[in-house]
């Protein structure tokens, strides 16, 4: 959406006419997905000794078996990189405090962010091997990555959290692959606007709902009683076969509408994949 001119004053000496400027917008919703293989283990191990901090680090002891202390290491030392490139903290100086219900904060300097800003928003999700990381510079993120090869494990019991007709549409699939995606796509999607709200399995998931297109987008969205005039953007990905991924983001009109999706394990700045941010949904009409 372009943003409609700002008017000017024709009567206005020069000097104040050419200080009015259009609203400008801020930075694009930035993903990076980042798979585990990405990292090779003993870089994951070489990188986390040095950036990770005393909980982190702890937390990386506490794994039973290695692929859940490597997907661990993995995500974490994104998060720390992909901070530093966006805010200018370097990875190991970043301060990351955690709310009650345990979602992560990036701890800002009084003075703002080296970057320039004194907004930031980042949100991690990660799924048997893909690790998924969303960032804005206003308002709240949240994201989920699932792969739909996980089988029927525990797909009856997310089915029942569902709302009445979220559940039908699940049913009206057949048994099988079908209904796995649509309960998949589903859950993402509550996970990533839960999540986007800091309040994770807080939230029960009846009490709002999505209408979802047969193939990927939000048709529509009921919000639960307690947001009922945000605005939100919904994304569904799938950034490989089989890996679905959902990205929900509060917006407004101040807000670029692209999303910038990077793969792989952001050592440097390559270009990144631009797609456009579907329509905002969830406000009353």
């Amino acid at each position: 959406m372009t943003p409609s001119p700002v008017p000017v004053d024709r009567d206005a000496p020069p000097t104040a006419r050419h200080q009015v400027r259009a609203p400008q917008r801020t930075a694009p919703v930035k993903l990076w997905f980042c798979p585990n293989d990405e990292l090779a283990p003993a870089i994951a191990a070489t990188l986390a000794t040095y950036w990770l901090d005393e909980h982190e680090q702890e937390i990386a002891g506490r794994f039973l078996f290695e692929r859940d202390r490597r997907q661990y290491l993995v995500a974490h030392a994104l998060v720390r990189r992909v901070l530093a490139l966006e805010s200018g903290i370097p990875e190991a100086e970043a301060v990351i405090w955690r709310s009650s219900r345990g979602r992560p904060f990036l701890q800002k300097p009084v003075e703002g962010l080296p970057r320039g800003g004194r907004e930031l928003d980042f949100n991690l999700s990660h799924a048997q091997g893909h690790n998924l990381l969303g960032m804005v510079r206003r308002h709240r993120i949240g994201v989920d990555v699932e792969r739909l090869d996980r089988g029927e494990r525990g797909l009856d019991t997310i089915v029942e959290t569902f709302a009445d007709e979220e559940r039908a549409w699940v049913r009206a699939a057949a048994p099988g692959r079908a209904r796995d995606r649509r309960v998949l796509r589903l859950w993402t999607l509550k996970e990533a606007y839960s999540k986007a709200r800091g309040l994770g399995l807080g939230l029960p998931f009846d009490s709002f709902a999505f209408t979802l297109a047969e193939d990927r987008g939000v048709v529509a969205f009921r919000p639960p009683d307690d947001d009922p005039s945000a605005r939100w953007r919904f994304v569904e990905l799938e950034p490989v076969p089989d890996v679905l991924a959902a990205v929900a983001v509060m917006t407004g009109d101040e807000e670029e509408p692209v999303l910038h999706l990077h793969h792989g394990f952001p050592w440097g700045r390559a270009a990144p994949r631009q797609l456009v941010l579907p329509e905002a949904v969830g406000a009353p009409s």
